[in-house]
């Protein structure tokens, strides 16, 4: 995952300039619920256009779109919808900041949904338009990670859901978003566990980068989440017509979930720091090992050096009182191989008893 994954445009452009970096591969998907206390209906649309229909009336209306999306879908939405050319900058540029925007009578939203896609953690902006009796939602993802919530609306006499104003909607939108980080923090906390096995264990240059890896994905998770729980404080303590203080006790449960959140990443970022002071330490000791064993080795072989240099140098001489005389013994060879064994046995049973050993 990228340090740095905003899309922006041309220092210099003018605000509100709706251009694709990129071209859009397939064509974005539509999925509207229009519903009321007594009466659900669920559709999927073509474009943009065909929710009209829906939103002119008076009942309220969640329009999913799914996919990436192109700039001239955004601005059929925005005309649809009467949305500010700066909002849908921010949807067409991802990797925004999580924040809360007022723009006239709408509210403008963007979160921040954490996932694994396989072995790579992914980060997806969700953008959310919140009207009087309307709710729309761009995910730049082609699968609907919205689909528990349907599962909820459609359970017979759910006039608990149903009932509410578009505000539950939006407090379900984010309850899974924000909730979402928690199997991805379980996947970190599995991981943590197997490095720390390898630390413990076998210590090697892959676990290094496993760790260094593993920290630089919540730093970057960490960034993103953080301004997450600034959100839903907004919310908590919004004074808008649009939220209701009886749903603001619901946003309140999902701040508790991002705090918990938040929590749990710091606690896995200070674990991996502590990770590497272990592996630090761990190659500091395996190195101080080897260097005991070498020295005691080093240490052995000293005096055995000084005993067969001092017979190694063959001063043989019958006529001086300074000559070697156990050159000319019988068990000459003997004693010094003797006296050798008995100087490293000696060492050995002194670095023993010392506990060098």
């Amino acid at each position: 995952m990228a340090y740095f994954s905003k899309h922006y445009h041309d220092p210099g452009t003018e605000p509100g300039t709706l251009v694709a970096k990129s071209e859009t591969r397939e064509p974005p998907s539509f999925h509207l619920i229009d519903y009321t206390e007594d009466h659900l209906e669920e559709v999927r649309l073509v474009n943009a256009a065909d929710c009209r229909d829906y939103v002119i009336r008076e009942t309220r209306t969640w329009i999913q779109v799914n996919g990436q999306v192109d700039p001239e879908t955004l601005r059929n939405l925005g005309e649809l919808f009467d949305l500010h050319d700066l909002a849908l900058e921010d949807v067409l540029n991802t990797g925004q900041r999580p924040k809360l925007e007022l723009y006239d009578d709408r509210l403008f939203l963007i979160a921040a949904m954490p996932f694994y896609s396989g072995e790579d953690l992914e980060i997806v902006q969700i953008s959310l338009f919140i009207g009087k009796n309307y709710l729309l939602c761009l995910c730049p993802l082609d699968e609907d990670p919205f689909e528990p919530v349907r599962q909820r609306m459609r359970l017979p006499n759910n006039r608990r859901f149903l009932s509410r104003d578009i505000d539950y909607l939006l407090y379900a939108l984010l309850d899974l978003v924000i909730d979402s980080g928690f199997p991805v923090l379980e996947q970190f906390g599995y991981q943590l566990e197997d490095l720390e096995t390898d630390l413990l264990e076998h210590p090697s240059q892959r676990t290094l980068a496993q760790i260094h890896g593993l920290k630089r994905e919540l730093l970057v998770l960490r960034r993103v989440l953080w301004p997450q729980r600034e959100l839903l404080t907004s919310l908590m303590r919004a004074e808008d017509p649009l939220i209701h203080a009886n749903t603001q006790v619901y946003f309140r449960d999902c701040h508790d979930h991002s705090v918990q959140i938040i929590e749990l990443l710091e606690s896995f970022r200070e674990m991996t720091t502590s990770m590497l002071d272990i592996y630090l330490s761990s190659i500091s000791q395996r190195t101080n090992e080897t260097m005991r064993v070498l020295t005691i080795i080093a240490t052995v072989f000293i005096p055995l050096t000084f005993v067969v240099g001092v017979y190694g140098m063959n001063f043989e001489n019958p006529g001086s009182p300074w000559a070697m005389p156990e050159l000319r013994w019988y068990f000459g060879y003997p004693m010094v191989w003797g006296i050798m064994i008995a100087i490293t046995t000696g060492l050995i049973w002194f670095f023993k008893r010392r506990g060098w050993l």
